[in-house]
């Protein structure tokens, strides 16, 4: 029998994956590595067929490749938080925002901030003795790079 070819996704899984790499981030965890980056239009290959999706998926049979919002979400992080970067404190006022912050090695700071819900939400941004006002969007994600 053939597994059934990958549906794209609806934006969830990218959320999740956003959720989580803050929460460990957040928790002192010092990477985060996701099991597979890249399948085939069936989910897979992979040597026990538990077949799933995953942030790119090349079609072999189209030959297209399809990106998936958990790709873009963990490029928040893989893009901006370079390798041997700090991370320092950071506090959201409420429950409805994410945050997790890192000072980089070449002293730049780095912020991403997540919002989940179905609501934009106004965000007072505040480092060094200086603040900005942003606007987080409804089910959006956020990278400020403070330099």
């Amino acid at each position: 029998m053939q597994p059934a070819p990958v549906r794209q996704e609806n934006g969830i899984p990218g959320k999740r994956y956003g959720r989580n790499i803050i929460g460990d981030l957040n928790n002192h965890f010092e990477e985060w590595i996701d099991w597979n980056l890249v399948l085939n239009e069936e989910g897979g290959p992979n040597h026990v067929g538990n077949f799933c999706v995953a942030p790119v998926i090349v079609d072999t049979k189209k030959d297209e490749v399809h990106y998936n919002s958990s790709y873009y979400y963990i490029g928040h992080f893989s893009k901006f938080i370079k390798p041997g970067a700090r991370r320092i404190g950071s506090k959201a006022s409420n429950s409805r925002i994410l945050a997790t912050a890192f000072e980089n090695t070449n002293g730049g700071t780095v912020a991403v901030l997540m919002k989940e819900n179905d609501s934009k939400e106004e965000v007072s941004l505040s480092f060094g003795g200086k603040s900005m006002m942003l606007v987080l969007p409804e089910h959006s994600i956020a990278t400020i790079i403070i330099h």
